[in-house]
């Protein structure tokens, strides 16, 4: 039998966050049918914007992908709080976009996003696997240097 998802966390050592309340006119998350899309999460670490710049510039590769982890953690604790902290009725991850705050010469959009890709994985497991879009972009939110939303299929 394989353990729960809580237990994963556990083992991984990994604490959810509180959910972050939308700053706009948005929702966090929506269910559709059996998908949960979840909005877009930022870099926020106790409250706080984090990483705050642009890749390739003031921020570095391995920053942005910790940046982009923290977005998936994110990620992760609106998941919690729509499935009313049950994460075992995470059927799978059907997709993650990821957006880059980069500079113009910037080209490893993707191996940024691998830190919230990566992330889901270890929590979900094969579950966690995921279709994905790496975007480039001139500005995000408040200055963040990576945005990232995602979409879930649920059970019950």
């Amino acid at each position: 039998m394989s353990a729960s998802i809580a237990e994963r966390l556990s083992e991984l050592g990994i604490a959810l966050p509180a959910p972050s309340a939308p700053t706009a006119t948005y929702i966090p998350t929506k269910r559709i049918g059996s998908t949960l899309l979840v909005s877009g999460q930022v870099p926020r670490v106790d409250g706080k914007m984090s990483f705050i710049g642009k890749v390739g510039d003031t921020i570095s590769l391995e920053e942005a992908q910790q940046a982009a982890r923290v977005c998936a953690l994110n990620i992760v604790a609106q998941l919690h709080a729509a499935v009313d902290g049950d994460l075992d009725r995470i059927a799978g991850c059907s997709r993650v976009r990821g957006f880059v705050n980069a500079a113009p010469d910037f080209g490893a959009h993707a191996a940024v996003i691998n830190g919230a890709s990566d992330l889901i994985v270890e929590i979900f497991g094969e579950r966690g696997r995921h279709t994905r879009t790496a975007i480039g972009v001139g500005s995000l939110p408040h200055g963040v240097a990576v945005e990232v939303d995602a979409d879930f299929e649920i059970d019950g």
